[in-house]
């Protein structure tokens, strides 16, 4: 019998897992720069926590989330996205009893039961940052920076940022029936899901796909913002403005999760299909409270690494795919075998690159060997040369080829 790995997930083989360590590399990079420290939760948590937190009548929540009961009878499931899970692990550890704010920054895996197409997967992997303790809309643009910053970092061009304004609960709560007035002699042609959105949660209809050109005229949240959260937004555009960060404002911008206050915004790119959203994010400040912590504001982003890799590899971007060998030990005969044995083991305890045969192959095979890894040189040890103490160090892209000392071999490879 074989087996296959389950639909809509990957295997990540050498030469493709290369590229997302790069990745993953530069979005460690620029958090320690901008002072984010990295956290890691559990893949599983109470599936409560994702109801209250993410929302009950979001489309993760309804439809896509993998549940479970465990052998203690309760119910999990499998994380769906990163920020609730981190804001449990905020309140349970008390993390807010640090008069600074709290910088978090995760990397891992997410998991969401839908059908699979280009850069959409049931396991797939996301980048996420959260800032805890304050209001301040330099913290909401910090954010954004951060995004771009990275996207910038790894190659990416072309990318675009909408932004907008969810204002508040009680902004959404007024804003709510002047959008149903507006939907309600829409209802019997609208789609399925949203004439669902519009008993449940009437905002999220903006947010459909499928029947936006129905939407023309539509009442804007923008324009129905409290002074508060008009005023904070007006503050985020004009940091944005000064850090020279382009933007454009998306009126119909309400993300695709519950917990959004204040700003909300999505990075863009083009080259996977009908899906162009490569992140997104925004403010939440009364997720905190929500899952059983204080009052207490935050911010944060999620940004999908698959669709960063796959837009990466449409315009071309070249990333390191592997690791060539600085040096590739070549033995000829016993006794050199078992000398090189030590030397490739001391050489990788000084931090060269090294590799060897270990099919006891003749020396046009171990060279050939060499050449495919791409190593820069060959060192070629024969029993005369053991005899003597010295080893041929050879240059595999110009074939030139010098004798050495065995006891300086390494100062040589410097």
């Amino acid at each position: 019998m074989s087996f296959q790995k389950p639909k809509g997930t990957q295997d990540f083989l050498p030469g493709a897992v290369e590229r997302w360590q790069f990745v993953e590399g530069k979005a460690r990079e620029v958090c320690r720069r901008f002072a984010y420290r990295e956290i890691r939760t559990p893949i599983f948590e109470s599936t409560e926590l994702f109801q209250r937190g993410v929302g009950e009548t979001t489309d993760v929540v309804e439809k896509e989330m993998y549940t479970f009961m465990d052998k203690g009878d309760r119910s999990m499931t499998l994380r769906p996205e990163g920020t609730a899970g981190v804001v449990r692990a905020y309140v349970e550890n008390k993390l807010y009893g640090d008069p600074d704010i709290t910088k978090l920054y995760y990397i891992g895996p997410m998991f969401r039961y839908e059908q699979p197409q280009a850069g959409r997967y049931r396991q797939f992997h996301q980048f996420g940052i959260e800032a805890f303790g304050s209001s301040d809309p330099s913290l909401d643009a910090e954010v954004i920076a951060l995004g771009s910053q990275f996207y910038t970092e790894i190659g990416l061009t072309g990318f675009t940022l909408e932004i907008n304004s969810v204002g508040t609960p009680a902004t959404r709560a007024a804003f709510r029936e002047k959008l149903l007035a507006f939907l309600a002699p829409l209802r019997d042609v609208l789609c399925k899901d949203c004439r669902s959105r519009m008993d449940r949660n009437p905002l999220r209809v903006l947010d459909c796909k499928v029947d936006q050109a129905r939407f023309e005229g539509a009442p804007s949240l923008l324009d129905n913002l409290d002074d508060d959260s008009a005023a904070h937004f007006e503050k985020v555009k004009a940091h944005l403005d000064a850090m020279g960060i382009a933007y454009s404002i998306n009126p119909r911008l309400v993300r695709g999760l519950d917990y959004y206050t204040h700003t909300a915004f999505e990075f863009k790119a083009a080259g996977i299909g009908s899906i162009d959203t490569i992140g997104g994010g925004g403010r939440y400040n009364g997720l905190v409270s929500d899952i059983g912590g204080p009052e207490q504001t935050g911010v944060g982003f999620g940004l999908g690494l698959e669709r960063v890799l796959l837009v990466l590899e449409k315009q071309g971007v070249e990333l390191p795919a592997t690791v060539a060998p600085d040096v590739y030990f070549v033995a000829l005969g016993e006794a050199a075998e078992a000398r090189i044995v030590p030397l490739l083991n001391e050489a990788r305890a000084r931090g060269i690159v090294a590799e060897k045969d270990y099919g006891g192959r003749k020396m046009k095979a171990q060279l050939k060997s060499a050449d495919r890894l791409a190593a820069k040189y060959a060192a070629i040890l024969g029993d005369d040369e053991l005899e003597r103490g010295e080893i041929v160090l050879k240059s595999l892209a110009t074939g030139e080829q010098r004798t050495v000392a065995l006891a300086s071999l390494f100062d040589s490879l410097k």
